[in-house]
């Protein structure tokens, strides 16, 4: 079928790059990863059954964490020694959350993702709060100290025991919904860690690597993975995110991140009723 010169295929390809620009776009201004919206675009509007939306999500996550990290080497922000202490529980987190979508059947797992999504859309318009309460303070745990390309002295106490317990649930995320785990990570490493929050969202970044590797992986061996939709997906994420970073100082973050936050939770919801749809 074609269109004025023009496939579907053709059509369809341009669509999917323009999407995932416009996810990439979308994660550069607000410091939020694309995995949560790459899935349910897969999903619903490609129709790809989740477990291969959730893996192909995962693998297209791998460049988005590379690039980022790219970014925040050149400010050099990132703490890598923690950043790889870290990996020790978000690593055997995302292999054994992917392997877990193994055992649930496709409307199980569009409704985990439904809920889980619209529990990232609360977080982030500021509906729901995580408390700070429990926090480490200057007292207690490693004393670390970084100073960035421009100068800028962070000097904070790193606990580090509840925060590698805690990174397993950000890599059980990761591995089982297709997301970075950023969602989860950066609360864990600001409010639990200590960490503060510039250098919490780049070793979060730093983090990802290992974490979307090791789910991703696992997908591909589950045969979860589809490389022809990752490849359009990963130009597009890369695209939109230089963009993004051009134009963030341009918009305001707030508005946008409550409407996004409105569309996200919407999207939850047609998940959860496909739980219920036959």
């Amino acid at each position: 079928m074609r269109f004025r010169g023009l496939t579907v295929e053709a059509i369809s390809v341009a669509i999917l790059a323009l999407l995932a620009a416009l996810v990439g776009i979308f994660a550069a201004m607000t410091g939020v990863g694309g995995g949560f919206l790459i899935v349910p675009i897969l999903n619903l509007v490609f129709y790809l059954p989740v477990h291969q939306a959730v893996g192909t999500s995962l693998l297209t996550i791998i460049f988005t964490a590379l690039f980022s990290t790219f970014a925040y080497a050149r400010q050099k922000r990132i703490d890598y020694k923690l950043g790889l202490i870290f990996t020790i529980g978000t690593i055997p987190g995302a292999i054994l959350g992917a392997y877990t979508t193994k055992f649930l059947t496709e409307r199980v797992l569009a409704a985990v993702f439904g809920v889980s999504l619209m529990l990232i859309a609360l977080r982030m318009m500021g509906i729901w709060k995580i408390s700070s309460v429990g926090s480490p303070t200057a007292s207690t745990g490693w004393r670390r100290r970084l100073v960035d390309s421009k100068g800028v002295v962070f000097e904070y106490s790193a606990n580090m025991k509840p925060g590698i317990a805690l990174s397993f649930l950000g890599g059980f995320a990761s591995g089982l919904l297709g997301i970075g785990g950023g969602v989860v990570m950066v609360p864990v490493l600001s409010l639990a860690v200590g960490f503060p929050i510039h250098l919490a969202v780049a070793a979060s970044m730093f983090i990802m690597i290992f974490t979307s590797i090791s789910g991703a992986v696992t997908h591909l061996t589950l045969g979860n993975v589809q490389i022809e939709y990752a490849v359009y997906l990963i130009l597009g994420v890369i695209a939109g995110t230089q963009l993004g970073a051009a134009i963030a100082n341009r918009l305001k973050e707030k508005a946008l991140t409550r409407i996004f936050g409105f569309v996200i939770i919407l999207i939850g919801l047609r998940m959860i009723a496909s739980y219920f749809l036959p």
